[in-house]
């Protein structure tokens, strides 16, 4: 299902919206929602010619959306707007009718001059989670292949994802997403007899498909375990150098932001989850002691929850920062909401309680009077673009600021015969002066009170 998606080209793919309102959201959120579904809808490669939208408690339980709607649905793709009746590929005596013509005819979506649509939509974007017969339904109705937010989100880390590790998190999440979602294809294969390797007595292909996925969830779950031992044992041997964490909301510039503090080559593209592998680098100019910055995978309203479970080993990353630098896109008139979410996803992977330093990013983009607003409602937030140099300056001094903050001087005299101890004092402190005397060297430095600790320990002065 993932995969005709991913392989569609653009100018062949077209795609139509699907939202249903319960009676408690409101407008803004909801057109907020619908417009993030469009943007993930483009960075999959598909062309939003449409939308069908419905005003209900809770989505229909057959097919997501009631009859008309329904019907209007099929206007844009070409269906019978009815779902068949019976398992699929059987049909009764009488179905043809029903889904023919006649008063079943499906509704033709209009401009309001009425108009046929410019484009059939061969894809339906769900902006919820359906259940697997709500899908199987809507695909039965309309004749287009259904996706609901879920697998979109999916489609999009599976096409992103680089490293080993991010493929590997992708994959699980994946077949996580596709277990309940296997059924029959056929019939009168339900039993066969047993042998090595092959079905057992009485077990249905649907089975057997479940267990072979569940075998393969559990291999790549062992290789991935493996790969995140490493990249744990990494975090611990820098776990004595100062880190910032760049979180926030998929596309709020954390890339841009990484690769205008580091200096790094880091990828950086207008389209939501353009970063899933966590990347570390020291801030440039490099400071003394030296300050690691790392990158992380952002945050989406209804991320799949197999994919913020595969995804907690890099996200790690943040919870072990000293400061977490929170960005957000404020041109982005759904923002106050993505912080809140933000904060929340933090929460729930232990980094709640983090040293955090709220920017608003892509100021350049907003006028005077909303500029003006922005710093009354937020007062302890920055206001910055990446796009300007005085700006990345300012980010740069706020982060060296914060982290000798809590810094003391001290003198240190180190033996001769513990000269290692210079060199550790050079990596992790400013030195402030340095001269030699008789029985070793006097260092004068200037660090924080855990790694003074340290080094007077290997200087044998405790």
């Amino acid at each position: 299902m993932l995969r005709a998606v991913q392989e569609a080209k653009p100018d062949r793919t077209h795609a139509v919206l699907v939202g249903v309102q319960p009676p408690g959201v409101p407008d803004a959120e909801f057109e907020s929602s619908l417009r993030e579904l469009a943007r993930l809808a483009r960075t999959l490669g598909l062309t939003v010619v449409g939308r069908v939208t419905q005003r209900r408690a809770r989505p229909a339980p057959a097919a997501v959306l009631g009859a008309g709607k329904l019907r209007e649905l099929a206007g844009w793709t070409g269906g019978t707007g009815v779902v068949p009746v019976g398992p699929p590929g059987r049909r009764r005596r009488g179905d043809e009718e029903d889904e023919g013509g006649g008063a079943e005819q499906p509704e033709t979506p209009s401009d309001g001059e009425g108009a046929a649509p410019p484009e059939r939509a061969n894809v339906i974007l769900l902006d919820l989670d359906s259940s697997p017969s709500q899908a199987r339904n809507l695909e039965r109705a309309t004749g287009a292949e259904v996706l609901d937010r879920s697998a979109v989100i999916l489609a999009i880390f599976q096409r992103h994802a680089r490293s080993r590790e991010a493929r590997l998190q992708v994959e699980i999440a994946r077949l996580g997403y596709l277990a309940p979602r296997l059924r029959e294809t056929g019939g009168g294969r339900d039993r066969q007899g047993g042998g090595i390797g092959g079905r057992g007595a009485g077990e249905s292909h649907l089975e057997l498909d479940r267990r072979k996925l569940r075998d393969r969830v559990a291999e790549l779950r062992a290789e991935l375990a493996a790969i995140e031992r490493e990249a744990g044992t990494r975090r611990r041997r820098r776990g004595d150098q100062a880190s910032v964490a760049l979180v926030g909301y998929t596309n709020a510039g954390k890339s841009s932001w990484m690769r205008a503090l580091t200096g790094s080559g880091v990828l950086v593209r207008d389209e939501l989850f353009a970063t899933l592998d966590t990347t570390v680098r020291a801030l440039h100019p490099e400071s003394v002691p030296r300050i690691l910055v790392s990158d992380t995978v952002g945050f989406i309203k209804k991320l799949p929850h197999e994919l913020v479970a595969s995804f907690r080993s890099t996200l790690d990353e943040a919870r072990s920062g000293d400061l977490l630098v929170h960005l957000a896109d404020a041109s982005d008139p759904a923002f106050p909401g993505q912080l809140e979410l933000t904060r929340q996803v933090l929460a729930e992977i232990g980094a709640g309680e983090s040293p955090l330093l709220l920017v608003l990013n892509k100021i350049d983009r907003v006028d005077a009077a909303t500029r003006e607003r922005l710093t009354r409602e937020w007062p302890d937030a920055l206001l910055l673009s990446v796009r300007d140099p005085a700006d990345v300056a300012r980010l740069r001094e706020r982060i060296l600021g914060f982290f000798e903050r809590d810094m003391v001087e001290e003198e240190i005299l180190v033996p001769y015969a513990r000269q290692r101890v210079v060199g550790e004092a050079h990596a992790a402190c400013r030195v402030l002066s340095e001269r030699h005397e008789e029985t070793g060297t006097r260092l004068l430095v200037r660090g924080s009170p855990d790694v003074l600790a340290r080094l007077r320990a290997g200087a044998g002065r405790d």
